[in-house]
């Protein structure tokens, strides 16, 4: 395999590895206010996440990090295009940060309240908006940005409304379910709308015979997405998160694999990537780096895998 095509599988990966991972943290932070009756459920919830959201956006800064040392051109027009709905995206993770690191720290319900809100509003910006720039990236439409940040947010909604269910015990996991399935309401038809447009982005693989690969990631996609929703439905919690989250690999898989010819208009793999001395420096560094970050993070999740009650005060 040559660097350049290795090093865009890897920031594929990276990509994807954020989306699944924080798609939940999204989900959390947008499903509190709905989900909870007291302070206590409050924290319960944000429980979930308190452990792994900021090791979650590690994700984004190696995913960004990488696209810059190994193809500088596609990241310069990919954040120079989009330049405010990605400064909106990283206003939003600042300021739900700043409400997931303050809200332990303040004591007045208004206080509180505001810290709410910001990790609500927070949490949505990016949901949506990062949806919208890939679908405008793939499609370079208004109206394929508007799907794209649907679906992307409703699938947020989902997945992290099957964390919460996966994590909690009590009444909080059953209200979980419940507005996984509301969610679903939103997210399945977005998903047969953006997710059938996406292998019918590159050249010549508007049909089946031509690029198989990529029908089959968006149509499994579906499928998963069902699954999890049925089985959030029989309440086999584990079994259904691991499909939503299938659901947004397979997704990753297909938009990337839709983008692997030519990231940016006009703009080729090979044309956007560095040189090959910077490409195979970049290769070793990789590969005694990315093990221990990828076993870390696997073991901070172990760690704290159990469910979480509510701590009645």
């Amino acid at each position: 395999m040559e660097t350049t095509t290795f090093w865009f599988a890897v920031i594929a990966f990276l990509w994807t590895g954020y989306f699944v991972l924080e798609g939940f943290d999204f989900g959390v932070g947008m499903l509190m206010p709905a989900l909870s009756r007291n302070e206590a459920e409050r924290k319960q919830i944000l429980g979930t996440i308190g452990p792994v959201w900021d090791g979650n956006e590690v994700w984004l800064i190696t995913a960004v990090g990488a696209m810059f040392a190994a193809f500088p051109v596609w990241y310069a027009g990919l954040f120079s295009t989009f330049y405010l709905p990605i400064v909106l995206i990283l206003v939003g993770l600042i300021v739900r940060g700043i409400g997931l690191e303050w809200r332990g720290k303040v004591h007045s319900s208004a206080g509180r309240a505001r810290c709410d809100l910001g990790i609500l509003v927070g949490s949505a910006l990016p949901a949506f908006l990062w949806g919208a720039v890939f679908a405008a990236l793939l499609h370079g439409s208004a109206t394929a940005a508007l799907v794209g940040g649907v679906f992307s947010l409703s699938l947020c909604v989902l997945h992290g409304a099957v964390f919460v269910a996966l994590k909690t015990s009590g009444p909080m996991r059953s209200r979980a379910r419940r507005a996984a399935m509301i969610a679903s309401t939103v997210v399945l038809p977005a998903a047969v709308v953006a997710l059938s447009t996406i292998p019918g982005v590159p050249a010549a693989v508007a049909d089946w015979a031509a690029a198989p690969w990529l029908w089959a990631c968006a149509l499994t996609a579906m499928a998963a997405l069902a699954a999890g929703i049925a089985l959030t439905w029989r309440g086999r919690d584990g079994w259904a998160f691991a499909a939503t989250a299938s659901s947004i690999v397979l997704t990753g898989a297909a938009l990337f694999g839709a983008l692997s010819p030519a990231p940016l208009p006009g703009l080729t793999i090979a044309e956007a990537a560095s040189g090959p001395y910077t490409l195979s420096v970049l290769t070793w560094i990789g590969l005694i780096a990315l093990p221990f970050v990828l076993g870390y993070q696997a073991w901070s999740y172990w760690v704290f895998r159990k469910r979480l009650v509510a701590e009645v005060s």
